[in-house]
C-alpha cells in the first residue's frame, strides 16, 4: 500500500496517541511510538493490538490485515528513532512549553523536509511553531476522542505553514479513513470554535430562570433534532474538560462577549460535579444512567376559552390550522374578546413585550414558538409573560397536548429557547465564514462530524431562513441591549438579498 507518509511518529502514548498510531498503522505507515514513560509505550502497543484482535473477531478485519498492522507498528526508546519519521504527530499534554521544547528536539533529529504536526485543540499553532528554524513544516492535525470513532480531523495552517504541508496531511487523513477540514489557526479551530453557541445560550437561559436543564434539554431535542441536549452533552464530555475550553476561547478572542461562559458551570466544577463520570452534574447518574425529573402533567381543564391569534404572528397560517385541527374555537376579529386566550409568536421578543406593544390583556396572553414547522417537531413550546393567569396558562397547555404532541411551557424571555440558541448557532457559524476561519462547505463538515447535530449550522439558517435568524437576533438584541446578539455581518448580508449561507463569497 502506497501511503503520503511511510514513516510516521507519534509522540505521546495517552489516548489520543493510541489512537492516531492505529489508524495511521492501518493506513499502512510504518508507526514509531515514543512517550517519556517507556511503561506506556509497551501498554499501548497491547491495548492497540488487542483492538485489532477484536476488529478481527468480529469480521471487520481480515487476519492477513492485523498480522500486517502489527508489523507495522512499533516503540521507539528514545526522540532519535524517530529520525526517519517523514511525519511526527505529538500528542502529548495541552501546554505550550512542553509542545515547544518537544518540536525544538524533534527539529534537531528528523530530516529538514519532514513534516511537524500538533494535535493542540485549544493552543496556537503559530506559537508552538514560533522557535522553530522551519515553522512552515508545522500544521496543527487536530484528531477527536476516539480517533477511531470520530472521522472529522481539522488541518491548522499556522501563519508560516506552508499550505502544501496541509495539503499533504489532509490526503493522508483521507488515506486513514478519516474527512479533513481545512482552518485558519484561530482560538477554537472549527468545531470547538462553532460549538460555544450551544451549550453557553443554553446556560444562559437557565440563568434567566427561564427553564430548568431537563426541559431545556427536551426543546432541543424535540424541537431542533439534537441527539443530546446541551446539559446531557456536557455532563458526557465532563465540565472539568468542557469549562476550560469556554474560558479559553473567551480569553483568546479577549473577551467577546458571544463565548461569555457560566457562573454556573464554574460553581458545579467547584463543587466536583462534572458529569456522568463523577456520578453528579446536571442530572444524577444511578447505574450509569441519568435520573431525568418527569415531565409536569397535562392540566385537565373543564372547558376551553376561544383562541385569538396575533395578526403579527410567525406561520399565522399554519397556526391556524393547528388550531383548527385541535379543535379550537377561534376568534377572528380585530381584537380577542373579553374572554379569549390570545395567542401569540413572536421571533426573538418577548411575550410580555408583545403583549404591550399590541395593547394585548397580558393576563390572558400566552406565546407559542413557531420558528420551526409544527409537522417537523416533536414537541410545542409555550411561554407565559409575569401577569399570564393561571387558568389561561392550563388551557393553552392543554389545548395545544391535545393530539397527545408532547408541550412544554417555559418563562417569559426574548427568543424561545429553540430560537435563541439556534440563531446563536448560526450567528458564531456565520462570523466564522466572515473571518474566513475556513470555508462554509468545511465549516459544515467538521460540526456534523464532531459535534453530532443534526445538520450544519449554516443549513439550520437556510432550513429556519435566514431573515428569520435575523429577526430573532435583531429582537434579541432590542430587548437584551447585549452585544453578544449582534448580528454577523455575513449573516446580514445573505439575510437581507435572499442568498444561501452555504454559498461562499467569490
Amino acid at each position: 500500500m502506497q501511503t503520503v507518509y511511510d514513516t510516521v511518529g507519534v509522540v505521546g502514548a495517552g489516548a489520543m496517541g493510541r489512537g492516531i498510531a492505529q489508524i495511521a498503522a492501518q493506513a499502512g505507515s510504518l508507526v514509531r511510538v515514543f512517550d517519556t514513560q517507556p511503561d506506556a509505550v509497551d501498554r499501548a502497543l497491547r491495548e492497540i493490538g488487542a483492538q485489532w484482535d477484536r476488529l478481527r473477531e468480529k469480521g471487520r478485519m481480515e487476519a492477513a490485515a492485523v498480522d500486517a498492522c502489527k508489523a507495522r507498528l512499533v516503540g521507539a526508546a528514545s526522540l532519535d528513532q524517530l529520525a526517519d519519521c517523514r511525519l511526527v504527530v505529538e500528542a502529548v499534554v495541552e501546554r505550550l512549553d512542553v509542545k515547544k521544547q518537544l518540536f525544538a528536539q524533534l527539529e534537531a533529529v528528523v530530516a529538514p523536509d519532514a513534516v511537524l504536526a500538533t494535535n493542540t485543540s485549544s493552543l496556537s499553532v503559530t506559537a508552538i511553531a514560533a522557535g522553530l528554524g522551519h515553522p512552515e513544516r508545522c500544521a496543527g492535525y487536530h484528531f477527536f476522542n476516539p480517533v477511531p470513532l470520530m472521522k472529522v480531523v481539522e488541518v491548522v495552517a499556522g501563519l508560516k505553514t506552508d499550505p502544501a504541508v496541509c495539503d499533504a496531511l489532509a490526503a493522508y487523513a483521507r488515506q486513514m479513513g478519516h474527512m479533513p477540514v481545512q482552518a485558519q489557526d484561530t482560538p477554537g479551530f472549527i468545531v470547538n470554535h462553532a460549538g460555544r453557541g450551544y451549550g453557553t445560550e443554553a446556560l444562559r437561559i437557565v440563568g434567566e430562570g427561564v427553564a430548568d436543564f431537563a426541559t431545556i434539554d427536551r426543546i432541543l431535542k424535540d424541537q431542533a433534532g439534537f441527539k443530546l441536549g446541551p446539559f446531557e452533552l456536557m455532563d458526557l464530555t465532563a465540565l472539568d474538560v468542557s469549562h476550560p475550553v469556554m474560558e479559553s476561547i473567551y480569553r483568546q478572542y479577549y473577551d467577546e462577549p458571544r463565548y461569555r461562559p457560566s457562573v454556573i458551570t464554574a460553581q458545579r466544577l467547584a463543587a466536583g460535579m462534572v458529569g456522568r463520570k463523577a456520578g453528579e452534574g446536571f442530572y444524577r447518574y444511578v447505574d450509569g444512567k441519568p435520573q431525568v425529573p418527569p415531565e409536569p402533567a397535562v392540566p385537565s381543564v373543564d372547558e376551553l376559552p376561544p383562541v385569538w391569534v396575533s395578526t403579527r404572528a410567525a406561520r399565522r397560517q399554519e397556526l391556524y390550522q393547528l388550531l383548527k385541527d385541535l379543535g379550537a374555537r377561534i376568534e377572528t376579529g380585530q381584537s380577542p374578546s373579553a374572554n379569549a386566550l390570545s395567542l401569540v409568536a413572536p421571533l426573538g421578543f418577548d411575550i410580555t413585550t408583545v403583549a404591550v406593544v399590541e395593547r394585548l390583556d397580558p393576563a390572558r396572553t400566552v406565546g407559542i414558538d413557531m420558528l420551526v414547522e409544527d409537522a417537523a417537531n416533536r414537541r410545542r413550546v409555550l411561554a407565559t409573560n409575569p401577569a399570564t393567569r393561571a387558568d389561561m396558562r392550563d388551557a393553552a397547555h392543554a389545548l395545544f397536548a391535545r393530539d397527545g404532541k408532547a408541550v412544554s411551557v417555559i418563562r417569559d424571555s426574548a427568543g424561545f429557547v429553540t430560537q435563541r440558541v439556534v440563531a446563536t448557532i448560526v450567528n458564531i457559524a456565520s462570523d466564522m465564514c466572515q473571518q474566513r476561519i475556513c470555508s462554509p462547505q468545511d465549516l459544515e463538515t467538521a460540526v456534523t462530524l464532531g459535534l453530532g447535530y443534526p445538520i450544519g449550522p449554516l443549513a439550520m439558517g437556510n432550513r429556519w431562513g435566514p431573515a428569520n435568524i435575523l429577526e430573532v437576533l435583531f429582537n434579541m438584541q432590542t430587548v437584551y441591549g447585549d452585544p453578544r446578539y449582534r448580528p454577523s455581518p455575513w449573516l446580514r448580508r445573505r439575510g437581507a438579498i435572499g442568498l444561501s449561507l452555504l454559498q461562499e463569497e467569490g
